[in-house]
């Protein structure tokens, strides 16, 4: 079993910056691929970004390329997700998640999610 608990969340201006962390208790996070994935009021989950156990692979929703950047410390069991250039539609309760295959994960088939951290983006 593996435990995740987001932190980072807030609320921030347009065009401003927040780096959500991730952090992983009860089995070694180096085991797992990491996921972030968000929900906006009213609207279905999405796919936000995933990186491979050894963060050598990344991958990106189109809605954030560029803009944010995942990675992680194993030796913290610590993943985060770096959000810069922020805007209004970015607001989402976000979610780490934890998978064995990297390439399943952005589809939703995660092992393990965490509770969540609120973003907030105002105009």
């Amino acid at each position: 079993q593996v435990q995740l608990v987001e932190s980072g969340g807030g609320l921030v201006q347009a065009g401003g910056s927040l780096r959500l962390a991730c952090v992983a208790s009860g089995r070694a996070i180096s085991n797992y691929a990491v996921g972030w994935f968000r929900q906006a009021p009213g609207k279905e989950q999405n796919f936000v970004a995933a990186i491979i156990q050894s963060g050598t692979n990344t991958q990106y929703a189109e809605a954030v390329k560029g803009r944010f950047t995942i990675s992680r410390e194993n030796a913290k069991n610590t993943a985060y997700l770096q959000m810069n250039s922020l805007k209004p539609e970015d607001t989402a309760l976000y979610y780490c998640a934890a998978h064995n295959d990297y390439w399943t994960l952005p589809s939703g088939s995660v092992s393990y999610w965490g509770p969540g951290t609120q973003v907030t983006v105002s105009s």
